[in-house]
């Protein structure tokens, strides 16, 4: 171990060789070694005044960070998707490398105690959601950000959840996540130019994704304060956008789907920014994804 730990030091000391060939070639060996080596990395940047020197470990540490939370997100692709909070927590730490899960995590898990107090098993699902609504956007003060729309913050959960300002998808995840957490059948659905929710029948199929849009009992809007929403508003929404109704359009989708939608949003916010990096970075986490 005592080895190792000097051999890191050594390759570290050489990243301020002028040599390129020797800065790439260490730069390379740190890479690989992953996130162990980020402790002495760290410790060399403050220990040193010299501003290239120090420029070269910010770059090799934001490197290994972004590798790290990649794999990680791989993995949870791998493994299906199959607790959305985690992918959307993942996204999120491409840009905020020492996020902690429980940083969102008790948070919601603060709201999701807070509904189940005043719910009860003799409440109808509209009235349910009547008390989800008042929990989330009137207690705890959720809102949209109409004002500044594109900010890339907006599709950040934990950057959501800090200003209580969000975008319809990332609104709709909080909502979802909490409703489930409470035995709630919400679900997102992937509405083009919006994101909405459906409340599922609780005794309809078993099956999520089946094309079952009669299990659906109404939708919801959290990006208008949980709005219940029919059949006829989202023919109508569709009509107006000039987009043909889809299956898909009414039907709950799947936590890759939403994820993707995340990440779309965030390379449409970066681009209009002139954030070319944070766009090619986006792109590479997205390419990531099973395409349908």
């Amino acid at each position: 171990m005592e080895e190792t730990g000097n051999e890191i030091k050594a390759l570290i000391n050489l990243l301020d060789d002028p040599n390129d060939d020797v800065f790439k070639t260490v730069s390379e060996n740190l890479v690989q070694k992953g996130p162990d080596v980020i402790p002495e990395l760290e410790k060399a940047w403050e220990n040193s005044l010299d501003k290239l020197y120090q420029e070269r470990l910010e770059d090799l540490i934001q490197r290994i960070q972004f590798n790290t939370t990649k794999d990680e997100f791989a993995f949870w692709i791998r493994n299906g998707g199959q607790e959305l909070l985690q992918g959307v927590y993942l996204i999120a730490k491409f840009q905020f490398p020492d996020l902690k899960f429980s940083e969102i995590d008790d948070p919601i898990e603060r709201i999701k105690k807070d509904v189940w107090l005043e719910l009860n098993d003799n409440l109808t699902a509209l009235e349910k959601v009547k008390v989800l609504n008042h929990i989330i956007f009137e207690i705890h003060k959720f809102s949209k950000n109409s004002t500044n729309f594109y900010n890339p913050q907006n599709s950040f959960i934990n950057q959501v959840i800090e200003t209580k300002r969000g975008n319809p998808i990332s609104l709709a995840i909080i909502y979802s996540e909490i409703g489930q957490r409470l035995g709630l059948p919400i679900y997102g659905v992937n509405l083009p130019k919006n994101f909405i929710l459906a409340y599922r029948d609780e005794h309809g199929s078993n099956n999520l994704f089946e094309d079952q849009a009669e299990d659906i009992l109404f939708y919801i809007n959290p990006y208008k304060s949980g709005a219940v929403l029919g059949k006829r508003e989202i023919d109508y929404f569709l009509k107006q956008q000039k987009l043909d109704p889809q299956k898909r359009f009414y039907l709950p989708c799947k936590n890759l789907d939403i994820v993707q939608r995340v990440i779309n949003n965030l390379i449409n916010s970066y681009d209009r920014l002139g954030f070319t990096e944070k766009v090619s970075q986006f792109e590479e986490i997205q390419r990531l994804i099973p395409q349908a």
